[in-house]
């Protein structure tokens, strides 16, 4: 393995704390990860990682040398980049990071197209609810919903959503309809964690609070939703994720009234990526898909 090979294979251990994982994404064998590491240490004379049964952690050594290995790796792709010029048809590996189910109903139709459209260049999509760091991380796109909090992102809207109450006919006809957030408390409530980090709901531009006690709480937005349109009682999800069920009948928006802003989808890429032809395709893939396929709240649904 060469030198720069080595120097990817040690970020990509210290960005994720792990040789397995490291493996599992550069998609080698953890023997080879593991012989790649112990090799660079042995050339350079240092500790770089420290090693335990539970876990891997940068030494200080470790620390000065993730930081220049990232520059130098940015650096090599920069001038490839340039090289290959702004308009170079897109080849090589683009790695995509998107929410689970956002990523699965409106990215995953992106990915297929780009590549049929490009026969030199293949995709990792990571479908997460977890934000990852695009540097830190090795990303090279993601979508995201919600206000951007590094500016040091590049961020092309592409949409926005809403977060909206729903539960099934069924359900409401059964335990009536509330009419303000403090009457929930009296319902059943079904917790989609990723959503619901506290038991406490804000409603409306003003930031209004109803605490809920969820009879049942997932991790997952589609077992929240599942278990909504059953009539287990109402869950809070995002405009996207239930519209389909809306259209249906299947579920039914409650205290539109207190609906809070609208929240952005945004395609966000490193600035040192501007260049790259992959990027570059992917936004103009996403902006013609949602042109399409317009994501937009729920209002008037």
């Amino acid at each position: 393995m060469d030198r720069l090979d080595s120097m990817r294979v040690f970020v990509a251990v210290a960005t994720h704390g792990s040789f397995a994982e490291a493996a599992r994404r550069l998609r080698l064998s953890p023997s080879v990860v593991t012989r790649s590491i112990a090799e660079l240490e042995d050339r350079l004379g240092l500790t770089l990682l420290s090693r335990t049964t539970r876990s891997v952690r940068l030494t200080e050594r470790g620390e000065i040398y993730l930081e220049g290995c990232r520059q130098i790796l940015e650096d090599v792709e920069s001038a490839e980049r340039r090289v290959r010029r702004e308009n170079a048809d897109p080849r090589g590996e683009l790695i995509v990071a998107a929410p689970i189910l956002f990523g699965r109903l409106h990215v995953l139709p992106i990915v297929n197209r780009m590549l049929s459209e490009h026969r030199g260049l293949s995709i990792r999509l990571t479908l997460s609810d977890r934000n990852a760091h695009l540097v830190d991380e090795g990303l090279h796109v993601a979508v995201r919903i919600g206000e951007l909090a590094d500016s040091r992102l590049i961020a092309i809207p592409v949409g926005a959503v809403s977060r909206v109450l729903v539960a099934s006919p069924a359900y409401l006809k059964r335990q009536g309809v509330p009419n303000s957030p403090a009457e929930l408390a009296a319902h059943d409530i079904v917790a989609f964690e990723s959503i619901d980090a506290t038991n406490e709901w804000r409603f409306g531009g003003n930031g209004v609070a109803a605490r809920v006690e969820p009879r049942l709480a997932v991790n997952s937005a589609d077992a929240a939703i599942a278990a909504a349109e059953a009539g287990i009682g109402i869950t809070r999800a995002l405009s996207y994720q239930v519209e389909a069920a809306v259209l249906a009948g299947r579920l039914v928006p409650i205290l539109q009234d207190f609906s809070p802003p609208p929240s952005p989808v945004s395609a966000i890429y490193p600035a040192l990526r501007i260049a790259s032809p992959n990027v570059t395709a992917f936004i103009k893939a996403a902006r013609e898909y949602f042109k399409a396929n317009p994501i937009a709240p729920l209002a008037g649904l």
